[in-house]
């Protein structure tokens, strides 16, 4: 009888399996019944396509065909298309305003000093950029990543199970915790066992069929993405990143020489408002804020411009070139950093950073990368005149 219960067991499971498959094809079918010759018309460009049976993961398709089709740029500036692309937008208005400080942790970084500076109306994006977001792109122009093409990315070695760091052998020498992982990109965020999609699993459980659900990581902030891939992902959308200037400014969201977008205590009322590490650095994350990793682009309370997450979670590229020498940054007027070096600035800090190794999650911070790095903890946000 035990037998003949666990194999009953196991045909319900296999049959309540295959009725969630069966039921998912059916949804996808009908879906490509009503589209499947669907005109889409933009702005001078217009396309007629078969809509694809499988899962898709990223909406508006068709606007993102017409943005890839169009060289003429004829959709991309419409009006109707700007009113897109200021969605989930926050304008800074011109002013006046404060950058750096006279009080640096990093002198070498050239953090300091304090200085007034005039920046025109610009909007910069509420929040990073998201795996569902850059999926977008990608399937719109078929866009490769660096990572890919080089075949291999930095994971830190924490998030990587003892099998596969066993096989590594380059690292990082001023920071062998950095590992360089063949096949880690944006989709594999920790190598080829990873995935940042959410999927169905079938395992047996005493005897019976179960599906585990892994985790979704399509609203988590893209990472292994390069400085040449985020402009080629804000180019595409009609943006650009923002300059050194406009990020640190949207940081500080209005407050005036703060350590951090909400004041100058880290926890406020003993409240976690970044993801960065807590605990030992390298050894051990104590994940008091609740995340190991990289957290959700919509997690943490926004600061007083609605912008999330401009410290901690990962750092995020500017589109300036790096300099320590003020004088050298673009002067007092809407400064864009120097015409040229060999590195890229970026600002934020990232779910890495701990007070004792890398104190870069404040506004003022800084640090640098080639334009071609690419790393589990370093993705971007886009910006745009206003």
């Amino acid at each position: 009888m035990k037998g003949l219960t666990s194999i009953k067991c196991q045909k319900s499971a296999i049959l309540s399996f295959f009725t969630i498959i069966a039921l998912c094809t059916v949804a996808v079918s009908s879906k490509t019944d009503d589209s499947s010759k669907e005109s889409s018309h933009c702005g001078g460009c217009s396309h007629s396509r078969q809509s694809t049976t499988t899962e898709n993961l990223y909406e508006n398709e068709a606007d993102d065909y017409c943005l890839a089709n169009d060289p003429l740029h004829t959709y991309e500036h419409t009006a109707t298309n700007r009113i897109g692309r200021l969605k989930n937008m926050v304008k800074i208005k011109a002013g006046t305003f404060t950058i750096g400080t006279n009080d640096p942790v990093f002198v070498a970084d050239g953090e300091g000093p304090k200085q007034q500076i005039y920046l025109d109306s610009f909007y910069i994006d509420e929040m990073e950029v998201s795996n569902r977001d850059f999926g977008r792109f990608v399937h719109a122009t078929n866009h490769r990543t660096e990572a890919e093409k080089f075949g291999d990315s930095f994971v830190f070695g924490g998030l990587l199970e003892e099998k596969i760091r066993a096989n590594i052998t380059h690292a990082v020498a001023q920071a062998p915790w950095w590992l360089q992982v063949k096949n880690a990109n944006w989709q594999n965020p920790e190598g080829p066992n990873s995935d940042i999609k959410s999927m169905f699993t079938p395992f047996y459980f005493s005897g019976c069929l179960k599906l585990e659900t892994k985790e979704n990581r399509m609203d988590h902030p893209v990472v292994h993405v390069s400085w040449n891939d985020a402009t080629a992902y804000c180019e595409w959308l009609g943006k650009r990143l923002p300059t050194e200037a406009e990020w640190e400014v949207a940081c500080r969201g209005g407050l005036s020489d703060k350590l951090y977008p909400w004041g100058n205590k880290f926890t406020p009322n003993g409240q976690h408002r970044a993801n960065t590490w807590q605990g030992d650095f390298p050894n051990n994350n104590t994940k008091e804020d609740g995340y190991e990793s990289t957290s959700p682009v919509t997690e943490f309370a926004p600061n007083n411009y609605g912008l999330r997450n401009m410290i901690g979670n990962v750092w995020e590229w500017t589109s300036d070139w790096w300099t320590i020498e003020t004088k050298a940054r673009g002067g007092p007027n809407n400064p864009n950093g120097p015409p040229h070096s060999t590195d890229k600035v970026k600002k934020g800090g990232s779910y890495l950073c701990h007070k004792s190794y890398c104190f870069r999650y404040r506004c003022a911070a800084r640090s640098q990368n080639t334009p071609d790095t690419t790393a589990g903890n370093l993705g971007f946000r886009c910006a745009l005149k206003a």
